[in-house]
This record gives structure tokens, C-alpha cells and sequence, in this order.
């Protein structure tokens, strides 16, 4: 290609002289016009997965190959990642990646030659219960950090049973495992791993009680020998169940709706039996750290307390010294106690004789008044006593009905009356009646 033979972009001029970036630039547009998006079936070599999340390989055939990249979070859209010499379909991108000018596809989705049928059922049924909000974080409960009785359900005949059961013998010998058996493959596996989920929440140790944790497990395998943990029924019941479940299916890089479903998923059985129980070795090992923990911190306190009482211990060297010092100041105390009181004393007497002659001088002025008022009150009572009046020749007239008189006008000549004089009185008649 020369410059100035390929435009950059649609009705726009090239330049006279292209700069690396804008040449790398203009093809990867030219790609995405003319191809994007664009399906390639292939077989996969090189595959790998970066620490990232993102994962790289080559789409190869007998004709070609195209570098591929699988972002992470395209990655983890996927059922199972693929191994190298699958026979895959996938949909993306074409790019160049700029820093060396190569041609990649980004590859957005993927699925297995020979089980797309499958494929997208699984689609399907994943993106259904997400929806449903069967595989959201807040639902996902935390295991128990010192389980006692763990429940397994797989099939009896599985190596997937041998390894849980011997890593649990080995981790965590002190653990009760209950065993729940199942198929695991074939038309009657989804029943029957419902039925043993069933069977592990309503079930009773008669030691330990109630399984703390489920393990749902299986070997590896492919897609349609995986098929009976993307059921949908079995999805139901692990997310129904009342303790936490960790699934455990297949390998690292298989995946099942019974994963995204369960409160933690294992990249293998055995790796399952690890989560689910915490070495008892470790256990002691944590326990010893606390043996020493405690023994340092009582030693410590051991010899802060030893620390006082020798301080204490300190100040009693000399008892007698110290009882004479607190006699001498118990005696000083004593008498400045006497001292004070004979004064309040002293005082008190002095107040007291000073309110005694005060009252004295008061009760005396106060019957000296009221022998005044008396004889005053006593010459204002003779002088109204009705005796004196008669002593100077008066005298008090009385009907006979007991009324004093008071008028001419109230007697009649005939009537009779009653006179009191100084010394009695006399009974008289009226003989006639002058008034003035």
C-alpha cells in the first residue's frame, strides 16, 4: 500500500506521508467497518489465563490462525474456559493492537463446536435466574468458621466422595460428615441430587444436630457429564437451603449454574473440603498462640502486681516509726479539737447570757405594760359598772316581763314595776305619768 492510494476513513484525504500510529490507526478502522462484528470458528491453541482475568490464545485451522484475547469480564460470562484443541465458535472484534501492530480478535462471547445446543440452554437458564436475583452477593451467606457437622452429597461410587472424605479425615478429624448420595450424571441426576439437598437441610446428627455447611460435588468432565448441576430445580433448592452450600464441581476451569447459585463455589472437590473446614492443625497452631498470648499478658500482670506490693512494701519498713508519727499527729489533732470546742463553748455561754438578759429585761418591760393597760382598762370598767351609778342615789326600773324602762311613754298607770336601788329592791305601782 502507498500513501496517498488508501484513505483513512471514508471521504477523507490521506496523507502525503503516514505516521506508524495513524497507519495502525486507519486499518484497524478499515477492519472494524468492513468486518466487525464477525463469527470464526477455529481450533484453540495456546491457551492461557493472565492474573488479570484476561485470558489469550490462537484460533487456528488448517488455512490460518488469529491471535484472540477474552477479557475478564467476557470471561466470566463463560460456562467453562476452553482447553487447548477445542473446536470453537466465537463472536467479537477485529482490532490491531497498536504497540506491535498486530491483528487480534476480541473475542466477546464463545461457545463449544458439537454443544451449542447446550450452550445456549445454559445461557438461557443463567440469565433467567440472575435475573430472579438467585446469584446477587447480598444473598450469599459466609461459612461457618468452626463447623462440626458437614453434609456431602454426591454419588457414593464418585472419587469426588474419596477425596472430600479424605481431606476432611485428614483437615479436621474432630468434624461430623453425613453423606447424602446422589447420581451425579445421566437423566435421573437432577431428581435425585434435589431429593439429597432435601434430605441435608431437614436432617438431624443426633450429636451435632443440623449439617452447619453442604458440599455439592463432582469430578470433572464435560459439558453433558456436568449437565445434571444446571438444572434449574437444583438451583431452587440450593438457594432454598437454610445453611450455606459450597459447590464444588468439575475443575478449576468448569463452571455450573450450581456454582453461581451456591454461597461459595470450589474450583474442585477436593478444594471444597478445604474451604469447608479449617485444618486442625492450624486450629492448634492458633490455639497455642493464644496459650502464649495468655501466658506473656499474665506474667505481665504477675509483675506489675509484685511491682506494687514491693512499693508498698516499701512504705511499711518502719511500722513503729510510722504509728508514733500518726500518734503525734492523732494528739495535735485532739487538741486542737478540745481547743476549738472550749471556745465555741465560751462563746455559746456568752450568747446565751446576753439572750437571757434581754429576755429578762423584756418579759419585765412587757408586764410592766400590761399592768398599765390593766389599770386602765380596770377604771374605764368601773366607771361603766351600773353599781357605781346606783351608789350615787340612782335607780333601774324593770317591767315585769324583765325589760328595763326606758320611757314614760312605755307605762301605763296601774302597771307594775320593779325598782333596783343601791342596796335592793322595791315593788311599786305606777299611780300616773308626766313626760318632760
Amino acid at each position: 500500500m502507498m500513501a496517498g492510494d488508501t484513505p483513512t476513513s471514508a471521504g477523507a484525504p490521506s496523507p502525503s506521508v503516514w505516521a506508524v500510529g495513524q497507519l495502525v490507526t486507519a486499518i484497524a478502522r478499515s477492519l472494524a467497518q468492513r468486518f466487525n462484528p464477525v463469527r470464526v470458528r477455529g481450533e484453540v491453541s495456546g491457551f492461557m489465563r493472565a492474573s488479570s482475568g484476561h485470558c489469550y490464545f490462537t484460533l487456528k485451522d488448517g488455512a490460518g490462525q488469529v491471535r484472540c484475547a477474552i477479557f475478564k469480564r467476557a470471561a466470566s460470562m463463560l460456562v467453562q474456559l476452553p482447553k487447548d484443541g477445542d473446536m470453537v465458535e466465537v463472536m467479537g472484534k477485529l482490532d490491531v493492537y497498536p504497540a506491535r501492530g498486530d491483528l487480534q480478535l476480541i473475542v466477546e462471547s464463545m461457545r463449544t463446536g458439537g454443544q451449542g445446543a447446550l450452550f445456549e440452554r445454559f445461557l438461557a437458564l443463567k440469565a433467567k435466574l440472575e435475573e430472579q436475583g438467585l446469584f446477587d452477593v447480598q444473598r450469599k451467606r459466609a461459612l461457618p468458621e468452626y463447623p462440626s457437622h458437614i453434609g456431602v452429597v454426591t454419588s457414593l461410587g464418585a472419587a469426588a466422595l474419596r477425596d472430600v472424605v479424605t481431606t476432611l479425615e485428614r483437615r479436621a478429624p474432630h468434624v461430623v460428615v453425613s453423606i447424602f448420595p446422589a447420581s451425579v450424571q445421566g437423566n435421573l441426576a437432577p431428581g435425585e441430587l434435589v431429593a439429597a439437598m432435601g434430605n441435608a437441610a431437614v436432617y438431624q446428627d443426633p450429636q451435632r444436630g443440623p449439617c452447619d455447611l453442604v458440599l455439592l460435588v463432582r469430578g470433572g468432565g464435560s459439558l453433558e457429564d456436568l449437565w445434571a448441576f444446571n438444572d434449574e430445580q437444583l438451583a431452587r433448592s440450593i438457594a432454598a437451603m437454610p445453611m450455606p452450600v459450597v459447590s464444588g464441581v468439575g475443575h478449576e476451569t468448569d463452571f455450573c449454574i450450581s456454582d453461581f447459585v451456591a454461597d461459595l463455589r470450589a474450583p474442585t472437590p477436593t478444594a471444597a473440603a478445604e474451604m469447608a473446614a479449617q485444618a486442625q492443625a492450624d486450629l492448634m497452631a492458633r490455639l497455642t498462640d493464644v496459650q502464649d498470648d495468655l501466658r506473656t499478658a499474665t506474667s505481665l500482670q504477675l509483675d506489675r502486681r509484685w511491682q506494687r506490693l514491693d512499693r508498698l512494701g516499701a512504705r511499711l519498713t518502719k511500722p513503729v516509726q510510722a504509728i508514733a508519727g500518726q500518734r503525734e499527729r492523732l494528739h495535735k489533732h485532739m487538741f486542737a479539737l478540745q481547743r476549738a470546742l472550749s471556745r465555741a463553748h465560751d462563746l455559746q455561754l456568752r450568747r446565751f447570757e446576753v439572750l437571757e438578759q434581754g429576755l429578762q429585761d423584756a418579759a419585765h418591760q412587757f408586764v410592766q405594760r400590761k399592768s398599765t393597760a390593766l389599770q386602765h382598762w380596770t377604771l374605764r370598767l368601773q366607771g361603766l359598772n351600773p353599781a357605781a351609778t346606783l351608789d350615787r342615789g340612782f335607780a333601774w326600773v324593770r317591767h315585769s316581763n324583765g325589760q328595763a324602762l326606758g320611757s314614760v311613754r312605755d307605762v301605763l298607770p296601774g302597771q307594775a314595776l320593779t325598782l333596783f336601788v343601791r342596796d335592793g329592791q322595791l315593788d311599786v305601782a305606777v299611780k300616773d305619768s308626766r313626760a318632760d
